[in-house]
């Protein structure tokens, strides 16, 4: 292997590592509560602290990459991640433990916009840009699921902690590995950072995972639910206002403007809404309904995964070759069938004919992911990479909050599936109305102030 793609499999396995997290967890949760004698409550916010923290900072942390170095802010991520993984593993009551899932989640929110900036670093070329993102999105991607069958390995044996301390010897060799191959990568000077719409815009976002999570938990129309909802849109009426008066904000919100910017983030909103949510409602009724154990579960559930780590390289070459659109749209329409036609067998999902359609999901989440991402990105260029790849992950993780907490309360799994077969049926519609229709170079982008940004070289010129 040479020395640039053992470097794409270090910032991958970065992506890896913090999707893993989002789903390990699950199965490891009974335990943990016998153990530490943990609350309801408290085992919730094992979960949702690090999600939390995940969505609300990716923003700064996408913004920070492209003003520092996109190398940097990741290896920083990986060592907070590494760290606050030991501090999990050896958490000595449930309160250390939310409190180490959060730092996770910080170290978390700067790995995974970098992650992504750093692939786009390695491979410049808009002919190979595209492959190394499908290999990228089909190693993290794989973790979603493959954290079920992983954890329910190592809880039975090894115990809860196990599924922590993991981490710490492969987050090792991943800062070994980054600290010698990762290029450095241009950063931005002579800007100021856009404090104030990255203090608002993580308010704005924290506010409205929480209300999210709890109105999923407790109800929507509860107090703290309402409340957060309303600190939500205040902080985002304030973070809209500031940001239009910026000279280079945080967000600039003319990107929206380019519509496949929008429909790459859209559908990458919607994707996740559907499938988080469908497989959140999955792995409840295999437990609960079917009385299967975590391990089984997961098994159940390679289906699914299998494809987005098969089908990484192809998919790449086929939006290499042919632009994101088509990948993107016809693969959450796929997956959005799979879910429709597991809607129908009644409950029956462990066997042939829902092992067949799951697999028809993951595979089009194995076309629809890589597209999304480079969508997005293609669309403001290298030198912003960080940032767009940002967007595009909150647009995933809040996403995710939504369907978790809207699909997933459903009080049958084929409502839950049917709402998400919808979801992405109305993700892929979107990004075949509005994404590039065909391959094309970055464009030109005017800055405030007089500044262009030239997108197909990735420099700048006043």
């Amino acid at each position: 292997m040479d020395r640039r793609r053992t470097a794409l499999v270090v910032a991958s396995a970065g992506y890896f590592f913090v999707l893993l997290d989002v789903t390990i967890v699950n199965v490891a949760l009974a335990r943990i509560g016998s153990d530490l004698g943990a609350s309801r409550s408290e085992l919730q916010w094992v979960v949702d602290g690090y999600a939390l923290i995940l969505a609300a900072f990716m923003l700064g942390a996408g913004d920070l990459a492209d003003r520092l170095g996109s190398r940097r802010l990741f290896l920083a991520g990986l060592a907070l991640f590494g760290l606050a993984s030991a501090a999990c593993a050896t958490a000595p009551s449930a309160a250390v433990l939310v409190a180490a899932r959060v730092a996770q989640g910080l170290g978390a929110a700067a790995i995974l916009p970098t992650s992504l900036a750093v692939v786009n670093q390695l491979y410049p070329d808009p002919d190979e840009r595209p492959r190394a993102i499908g290999i990228w999105a089909g190693i993290g991607s794989s973790a979603l699921v493959l954290g079920p069958v992983l954890g329910g390995v190592l809880v039975g044996p090894l115990g809860w902690r196990a599924i922590f301390a993991l981490n710490v010897p492969l987050v090792a060799l991943s800062l070994l590995g980054g600290w010698r191959l990762l290029p450095s990568g241009p950063a931005a000077r002579g800007e100021r950072a856009d404090l104030p719409g990255q203090l608002l815009g993580t308010l704005a976002l924290a506010a409205l995972v929480f209300a999210l999570i709890d109105g999923g938990h407790a109800g929507f129309g509860t107090t703290p639910a309402i409340a957060t909802a309303v600190v939500a849109l205040g902080a985002l009426a304030a973070f809209v206002a500031v940001e239009l008066r910026r000279r280079r904000p945080l967000l600039d919100l003319r990107w929206f403007s380019r519509p496949e910017f929008s429909g790459a983030n859209a559908g990458a909103g919607l994707m996740n809404l559907g499938t988080l949510g469908a497989l959140f409602a999955l792995s409840l009724f295999l437990q609960d309904a079917r009385g299967l154990s975590p391990l089984e579960t997961g098994l159940n559930l390679v289906p699914l995964a299998a494809p987005l780590a098969l089908l990484a390289l192809f998919a790449g070459r086929l939006v290499a070759r042919i632009g994101p659109r088509l990948p993107a749209g016809l693969g959450l329409l796929a997956c959005g069938a799979g879910y429709l036609a597991l809607s129908g067998l009644e409950g029956s999902i462990e066997g042939p004919a829902g092992w067949a359609l799951l697999a028809l999901s993951g595979t089009g989440m194995g076309f629809a992911t890589p597209a999304l991402v480079a969508g997005a990105t293609e669309a403001l260029g290298r030198d912003r990479a960080g940032i767009a790849s940002a967007v595009n992950n909150t647009s995933r993780q809040v996403g995710g909050a939504v369907g978790v907490a809207l699909i997933g309360g459903f009080t049958t799994v084929n409502a839950s599936l049917l709402a998400s077969g919808l979801a992405l049926a109305l993700g892929a519609a979107t990004a075949l109305a509005l994404m590039a229709r065909k391959k094309s170079g970055y464009r030109d982008f005017p800055q405030r102030g007089g500044e262009k940004i030239c997108m197909q070289a990735g420099e700048r010129r006043r």
